[in-house]
């Protein structure tokens, strides 16, 4: 059953976890940890280089912002929320990921449940990052402590649609992780969650969802390149396109 008592880490501060961490501050007591003393610094100053925080709620949001790795055995809920780019041969960088799960693997507690944001290709979770938590807690996942998976669906630059506005994808290693998770993220995302039936069909999802982004995008550039050799006013046109549901 969900603790009000819970206290929550987030494991990465850039444009994902500090919302993240703002939101759940509202319910909870909030770890947000960055391995990055300067970013850290910052925004116990008040400065978010995202932009997407003022130093007034940065002051407000009682977050114990640290870059501490230690503190995090106090959480028994922790967020990771790192990027996961791609290198110079196009393939997925997991590297900030793996080494936030050997920081939190070193000081998690027993018990603990750790939810996995950042984007990545299906099986990642269950093939890289579990035997990383493994390997560094010396706990048995499913057993000591716990994993599931909440793909981030923030938008870059989007201020009109906070995270909480967003309905959340949730998975867990089993059904009762899976319940568990929906239950601390649903008590924050006024959009509801909703259940995917595995971690892997989640990570697949997200996939998905990245890549139907990107080729919208592309397929509209094409179209304003036309549009301008027509002398015709893009915006103008998906305005007018908008007016179709669903567009």
């Amino acid at each position: 059953m969900m603790n009000d008592k819970l206290t929550i880490a987030v494991v990465g501060l850039g444009h994902v976890g500090l919302p993240l961490a703002m939101a759940f501050a509202k319910k909870y007591s909030v770890i947000g940890y960055d391995s990055n003393r300067i970013r850290i610094n910052q925004l116990l100053e008040g400065k978010d280089k995202t932009g997407q925080v003022n130093a007034q709620q940065l002051a407000e949001s009682g977050i114990d912002f640290t870059s501490d790795p230690s503190s995090l055995t106090a959480a028994g809920f922790i967020m990771i929320a790192v990027a996961t780019p791609i290198d110079s041969a196009d393939q997925p960088d997991l590297s900030q990921l793996l080494e936030a799960c050997s920081i939190v693997g070193r000081y998690m507690k027993k018990g603990a449940v750790i939810v996995f944001e950042s984007t990545v290709y299906p099986g990642a979770t269950e093939e890289e990052c579990i035997p990383k938590l493994e390997e560094y807690s010396s706990l048995e996942s499913g057993v000591e402590f716990f994993v599931g998976y909440s793909p981030e669906r923030f938008n870059p630059g989007e201020r009109k649609l906070p995270i909480t506005k967003i309905k959340k994808v949730v998975a867990g290693q089993n059904e009762a992780v899976l319940d568990y998770v929906a239950e601390i993220y649903g008590s924050v995302m006024d959009a509801g969650i909703f259940k995917a039936k595995s971690i892997r069909v989640a990570e697949a999802a997200k996939v998905i969802e990245n890549t139907q982004q990107d080729v919208n995008i592309a397929l509209i550039n094409e179209f304003s390149l036309i549009f301008n050799h027509l002398g015709i006013d893009t915006g103008a046109v998906l305005e007018t396109a908008g007016t179709k549901k669903a567009f």
